[in-house]
């Protein structure tokens, strides 16, 4: 993959079992939020998904659509597209009911110095959708960020653990998940709660991040000595086949790759395809943000795409010069803020 639209095509390849699962999913599927990072992917990947199946559904993709040309670009791949800001109620009780929804919406970046915002983002909108749509099922993205830090050898943290989340980026997703989950229990809406670290593809990710930075010879700080990573393919075609397994009271999934992924391991693999010896900056701690994703694997098996193949394939973006979408990860932050 040398070009945005290789890319775009490797992201949006449907497996068999998310093609099978289609066939599974009653309804149409309505994605708020589709303008983020993974929206956009997501929504082609479920459009080939649908056609492939050959099941008459349609994928209504509502965002504020910020982004000169995405609304135009979904709506020529297929997708129905309602622009709306979900803070404007009028707006949000115009939406039409469909019975599947994957929530997207949210913020992260910026919340220092906008804590209000997020917030309202991030726990006061889940709100005003979960009474919206009440008689849906809803898969909704949260991150791994509701969790402690936990000791690298434990594997990362589980279901069962207790959110404990570091800074108010971290507390407003878990402030997003508790609404939800009350509106839930209230009304006795299935639901999965979608708690994801990190996902990636070419332009963006921990591993682009650090490929960069070998690449320039820039120091990589240890302190943050371990990260999950999951290819955003995978972690899309996950989000959509979620719909089948949403439940009451809500079922939380973590979703990641299989693997505690070592910094340095990784930067010193990106230093052989690079040509680079890594510069590394203090030591690792030990403990990091960490998700045990095992029970997601149960559910729909293991990522299609390797760590290996990642780094094969952000090396070769990065030596070709590819486009990136300059939106950093923070996943050394240890203090939350973002």
């Amino acid at each position: 993959m040398r070009t945005i639209e290789e890319l775009e095509a490797k992201l949006a390849e449907p497996s068999e079992a998310l093609v099978r699962d289609i066939r599974r999913i009653e309804g149409d599927i309505m994605l708020l939020g589709v303008g983020g990072k993974m929206g956009p992917s997501l929504a082609r990947l479920l459009l080939n998904a649908i056609r492939q199946a050959g099941v008459g559904k349609k994928v209504i993709a509502v965002s504020r659509f910020s982004e000169a040309g995405l609304q135009e670009r979904l709506s020529a791949d297929g997708a129905e597209t309602i622009a709306c800001d979900l803070l404007d109620d009028a707006a949000l009780q115009s939406l039409p009911d469909v019975p599947n929804i994957i929530y997207m919406a949210g913020t992260k970046f910026g919340t220092t110095g906008n804590e209000s915002f997020t917030w309202a983002m991030n726990a006061y909108v889940p709100g005003r959708v979960a009474e919206k749509f009440r008689r849906s099922r809803i898969v909704v993205f949260s991150s791994g960020n509701v969790y402690p830090f936990t000791p690298v050898g434990h594997g990362g943290a589980s279901e069962a653990a207790a959110p404990a989340p570091v800074g108010e980026y971290g507390q407003s997703c878990l402030g997003r998940e508790r609404i939800f989950e009350h509106f839930s229990k209230t009304y006795g809406i299935p639901m999965v709660i979608y708690r994801l670290n990190y996902a990636i593809d070419m332009r963006y990710g921990v591993l682009l991040e650090l490929a960069k930075s070998v690449k320039a010879g820039k120091p990589i700080q240890l302190a943050m000595g371990h990260a999950n990573v999951i290819w955003q393919g995978d972690a899309n075609a996950i989000a959509i086949r979620a719909l089948l397994a949403c439940e009451t009271p809500v079922n939380v999934l973590n979703v990641t790759g299989p693997e505690t992924v070592s910094i340095r391991w990784a930067a010193e693999e990106f230093g052989k395809r690079l040509g680079a010896a890594p510069v590394f900056a203090g030591e690792e701690s030990p403990d990091a943000l960490l998700n045990n994703a095992a029970k997601c694997h149960k559910l729909f098996g293991y990522p299609r795409v390797s760590l290996l193949q990642m780094i094969d394939w952000v090396a070769e973006w990065v030596e070709a010069g590819g486009a990136t979408l300059n939106k950093p990860t923070h996943f050394q932050e240890r203090k939350g803020k973002f």
